[in-house]
């Protein structure tokens, strides 16, 4: 029998709204929700039923027989292995209490579930990838506006001018903001991009900065500069609603386009045209304030840049700028119900909102659990459950981080693969992939809010689970079922849906409910209350920041050039495939089955390199790879490129096994080295020796 089913993609964090086709409980077509995408979707996303016909996923509940990573399992029932896992927290719990016990996760929108878990048991510690990603961003977004990174959206399609530090937006998809910034091209708009290299988002820019590695913060503070000295912001804006701008005038004096074309390699003249563009453009320019922002050491003082300079665009609640997302109650309807749970009244392991009054204690940082574990202060660490996150992935040094986490009784992950932590395991849970699993229902908000929900396509290959059966399961085990009040997906929508009048039904006709028909603006000119730091106003001068002894407005520091016969070491992404989920996919597998060097063409002939030559990169803790060299005069001679994920050491992903090179694991130490304000890793902050292979 054919069925045409509307659901939510799961090849990456995006989770694009799809329609797909079933005959016979298998998959026979899948695309973008027309609705939205118009039926496009990327690779990735057609990949996704090769992901469900691949036999070298878990295939049932794993327990480690012997040493971890040895990988000897025996594959289990689910009772046996939830048992098991329970089993171990309530020794631990009883033990250390349930503060040692962490629950991680990727982020996303159900979230709420994971983090629901831990606070029911009694632990404070949820965390999840962003110390690797946009923690710099949000907090400086927090320490302007008052607002996470997500408390502002950007609407592209009608923007002028978008400005992009880095944030390689035609590699790494969401294809409704690539679609939008297409838009907004074909209707005249401009595209500033600045880089270390040459990308897919360069060859669309109208503007392109090549810059030095480290300068981010340089290229800001001189577009800052010129923007107040040719008056090219919006001053009525910036009188309402911007506190200390005296302070940044005075900061910011030395800052000059001269100065930032000597530290940046760049030409003087190309910034001040770069203002003088977006003086005709604004207020509809939109300086994106970071993506993967886990860089340099002062990635943090460039977001605030960035986010102080959307301020003085004026560009807030209007069409082409920035808006804070709406939701249901904008649009007079009741909100769905979500799990939740009271987070204990315990201090976090790892200090975020009291030994670091700076960082939010929402999810926390990662990285600074790890002393935890070592030291035994302020608590233990006893116990991880990673969600489809996998730290020795994400973070740098997994050698290192293997030192810290053999101080666990317990590593348990859940995933749809075998993840490097996966491998390093006791216990791994196989989730279900995307189509193979229903998820709970949430809220998407935009200036059009909506609700969304995941829907199963097909029936589990193999014997796996969706995650909202599997924590509900532990969460009886451990006696905290109040917190998930459902025994069924369809008991848990009608639970979540019950306040806003709406049934399952109200899917059907497009795979979503819309909640508005237009798009909700507020009025830019009664903004009072919207920025949420402690004056109400956006703040060049964080209140937050200076009583945690840290400068708003930091004096730029010029990053040290690599040392004699090393590059820095700079990663980033690939439209084929998503952080280091995807590389065993047979598809995109064959799209691209291992990540190459680049090198600067000047800097290759001096060692001898020739473009498709084997070399070998070396780190300073003695691991090195060989892979293949891309030279080019499209990356800045400091530097060397790979794109982050391959190199996989899981035997049984036997198509990337060992193929490609890892990237975090050239990065020794950088566990330690992270951003005292923006509390992120700084990944870039690597170097490496690179030779012709032997």
């Amino acid at each position: 029998m054919k069925k045409s089913i509307y659901s939510m993609c799961g090849m990456c964090t995006v989770r694009c709204h799809i329609r797909a086709e079933v005959e016979d409980n298998r998959v026979t077509w899948v695309e973008g929700n027309r609705h939205i995408l118009g039926g496009a979707l990327c690779a990735r996303g057609a990949a996704g039923i090769a992901l469900r016909d691949d036999t070298e996923r878990p295939q049932g509940p794993l327990i480690r027989e012997g040493a971890r990573g040895e990988g000897k399992w025996r594959q289990v029932s689910w009772d046996e292995a939830l048992d098991h896992v329970a089993g171990k927290l309530g020794e631990i719990k009883k033990k250390y209490g349930p503060e040692s016990i962490v629950v991680s996760s990727r982020g996303g929108p159900w979230q709420g579930l994971y983090k629901t878990f831990a606070h029911a048991i009694g632990s404070p510690n949820y965390t999840n990838h962003d110390n690797t990603c946009g923690r710099n961003t949000h907090h400086a977004s927090l320490s302007v506006n008052g607002v996470g990174r997500k408390g502002l959206q950007y609407d592209y399609k009608n923007a002028r001018h978008l400005v992009l530090f880095g944030r390689n937006l035609f590699a790494a998809l969401l294809l409704t903001e690539t679609r939008a910034v297409m838009e907004m091209l074909q209707k005249g708009g401009r595209l500033t991009y600045v880089d270390v290299r040459v990308t897919e988002t360069s060859s669309k820019a109208t503007r392109f900065f090549h810059v030095r590695p480290g300068t981010d913060y340089a290229l800001a503070l001189a577009m800052v500069h010129q923007v107040i000295r040719e008056n090219a912001y919006d001053a009525t804006f910036v009188d309402k609603y911007f506190k200390d701008f005296s302070a940044l005038c005075t900061f910011i004096e030395p800052y000059t386009p001269a100065w930032a074309a000597g530290e940046c390699g760049i030409d003087e003249d190309s910034i001040i045209n770069f203002v003088r563009e977006i003086n005709e453009d604004r207020p509809r320019v939109i300086f994106h304030p970071g993506w993967n922002l886990s860089r340099y050491n002062d990635s943090f003082y460039a977001s605030r840049m960035l986010h102080i300079l959307n301020g003085l665009m004026g560009n807030v609640e209007m069409e082409g700028g920035l808006f804070f997302p709406k939701g249901p109650g904008d649009c007079g309807v009741k909100p769905i119900r979500t799990v939740d749970c009271k987070k204990p009244d315990i201090e976090r392991a790892d200090g975020c909102g009291t030994t670091y009054p700076q960082f939010e204690k929402g999810p926390g940082l990662a990285h600074l659990l790890f002393p935890a574990m070592k030291t035994g202060k302020p608590y233990p660490i006893k116990a991880w459950m990673a969600m489809r996150h996998d730290p020795f992935t994400c973070m740098p040094d997994p050698q290192q981080q293997k030192e810290y986490f053999d101080n666990c009784d317990l590593l348990v992950s859940i995933d749809t693969h075998y993840s490097e932590f996966g491998w390093y395991s006791d216990v791994i849970l196989p989730e279900s992939m995307f189509l193979e699993r229903d998820n709970h229902i949430i809220v998407q908000k935009g200036l059009k809010p909506r609700l969304a929900v995941r829907r199963k396509v097909v029936e589990p290959r193999f014997d796996t689970k969706a995650a909202w059966d599997i924590f509900r399961q532990l969460a009886v085990r451990m006696g905290v079922e109040e917190y998930f009040p459902y025994e069924t997906i369809e008991e848990f929508w009608k639970w979540q849906l019950e306040p806003t009048g709406f049934t399952m039904a109200d899917f059907e006709e497009k795979g979503f409910i819309e909640l508005t028909d237009k798009p909700v603006f507020y009025d830019r000119n009664e903004l009072e209350g919207k920025f949420k730091t402690p004056s109400g106003k956006i703040e060049v001068i964080s209140q937050v920041l200076e009583e945690a002894g840290l400068p708003s407005l930091k004096p730029y520091q010029s990053p040290a050039p690599p040392p004699k016969g090393k590059f820095r070491l700079v990663y980033g992404r690939v439209a084929v495939h998503t952080h280091s989920h995807t590389q065993n996919n047979p598809i995109l597998h064959q799209m691209m089955d291992e990540n190459n060097l680049w090198i600067n063409t000047d800097e290759a002939k001096k060692l001898g390199i020739s473009d498709g030559d084997m070399v070998e990169v070396a780190a300073a803790n003695g691991y090195s790879g060989r892979l293949r060299a891309f030279v080019t005069d499209f990356i800045h001679p400091e530097a060397v490129f790979t794109v982050h994920g391959f190199g996989r050491q899981v035997p049984r992903q036997t198509r990337t096994h060992e193929r490609g090179v890892s990237d975090q694991r050239l990065m020794p130490g950088l566990l330690d080295v992270w951003d005292q304000a923006g509390g992120a890793i700084s990944l870039c902050e690597s170097f490496v020796t690179v030779r012709a292979a032997q």
